[in-house]
């Protein structure tokens, strides 16, 4: 028998999945639950299966079962065999019944966004609640205890370079019953046109093909200008899907106290959200945003680490090439990719400034720099903000405790 995973929390009709193998089918199935001493049959087969592989779905919960109350509880399901001597395979776990929605209030603080941007909002949350945090559109991102001990919530949260103008972020929390509550933050968008991004133009050479595919498709058949696009799209994808992810890999704590800093006498080649158009014997053949800056010195510079942090990856990377991620706690994590070589692992704590590889031009890079990118819990933002004390100073250290924060 097989049991939505998931499932530990009851609230007023909370979905139940179960899968059941049996050969010769199922008879009945049963569900109960226990609390303080009285058993409740909260759902029953009304009629018997014959499949051997039988998926039941149904809703268990305080609103088909008002006697439940708030706290612990047993469930229980059992299957009975459909064969001649009716075996019965059981099914049990503790889990709570949350019937109310928890209590959320944000702060009153106005929120000064663009897109791109990123921002910090606190919150006060009462009741049983298993996630929080601030959503913006279709992405959440994840509430964390204030970390000097105050009671209370606060979340880095992100303006997307793509999200719809005047999408209002909302505080959320949810008890994993569904039932969910938010509450709107109060956000100042600026009064003039948001940020047009720059319009650039690449064009490709047959040398810089051939290089792409040699490194990203070595073993690759077919049209090359088909194989570059396919390159420049898909493993793109897969490529920032990668990046991501790695916001699972994030620490509960600031492991920074100083402001972000910008690769040593850098010139930058290209900005956040530049759309480029790819030409290709003058027919445009594809277009990409670049979600970074490309920031040049001199040929295999030393790549320095923008603040403290802890490696957590540092290996080849498709597009982005050899790429070192750094993770700064709360999901805040900084990108540096094309490198020619990477002299940290994954796992190294590193310090503001110290050389972690050098630059280079692995990847889809057209020549020796540093692709630099900052994302916050798998969402990419503009960096700039990140390299002014004033603005961490008003949008972070204002909000919450940062021990030790200097320039």
């Amino acid at each position: 028998m097989e049991v939505s995973p998931s499932l530990s929390t009851i609230g007023q009709e909370t979905p139940v999945a179960v899968r059941v193998h049996d050969p010769h089918g199922v008879s009945k199935l049963t569900t109960t639950m226990v609390q303080n001493g009285s058993q409740y049959q909260v759902w029953q087969t009304t009629t018997a299966s014959k499949s051997t592989d039988t998926t039941f779905n149904f809703s268990v919960g305080a609103k088909s079962t008002p006697q439940l109350r708030d706290g612990s509880a047993h469930l229980i399901i059992e299957a009975t065999s459909g064969g001649l001597f009716h075996g019965t395979t059981r099914w049990e776990r503790e889990v709570s019944v949350v019937t109310q929605p928890p209590l959320v209030s944000a702060d009153s603080d106005q929120h000064y966004l663009y897109l791109g941007m990123a921002d910090l909002a606190t919150m006060n949350i009462t009741g049983p609640f298993t996630s929080a945090g601030v959503r913006v559109g279709d992405q959440a991102f994840r509430a964390w205890p204030m970390p000097d001990g105050k009671p209370g919530q606060f979340s880095l949260f992100a303006f997307a370079w793509n999200m719809p103008s005047g999408t209002t972020p909302l505080v959320y929390a949810s008890n994993g019953t569904g039932n969910d509550i938010t509450t709107p933050l109060t956000v100042v968008f600026p009064k003039k046109e948001q940020p047009v991004y720059t319009q650039h133009e690449i064009q490709v050479s047959d040398q810089f093909m051939q290089k792409v595919l040699g490194e990203l498709d070595p073993n690759g058949t077919g049209e090359p200008v088909a194989r570059f696009v396919k390159i420049n799209t898909e493993m793109r994808q897969a490529n920032n899907k990668t990046l991501a992810d790695l916001r699972f890999k994030t620490a509960d704590r600031f492991l920074w106290h100083q402001t972000f800093t910008r690769q040593s006498h850098s010139q930058a080649e290209a900005t956040f959200a530049d759309v480029r158009g790819y030409l290709y014997h003058g027919k445009k053949i594809d277009q990409q945003v670049h979600l970074g800056y490309d920031l040049a010195v001199t040929q295999h510079v030393g790549v320095e680490a923008s603040n403290d942090g802890r490696v957590v990856f540092a290996a080849p990377l498709g597009i982005y090439g050899n790429c070192i991620v750094v993770d700064h706690g709360y999901g805040l994590q900084t990108i540096y990719g094309h490198l020619s070589r990477i002299d940290v692992h994954e796992g190294d704590m590193v310090k503001r400034g110290q050389t972690m590889g050098l630059s280079g031009m692995t990847g889809m890079a057209g020549g020796d720099h540093v692709h630099f990118a900052m994302q916050l819990d798998g969402v990419q933002i503009d960096p700039k903000e990140w390299w002014d004390t004033h603005w961490i100073h008003d949008h972070i250290v204002r909000r919450v405790d940062l021990p030790g924060f200097s320039k």
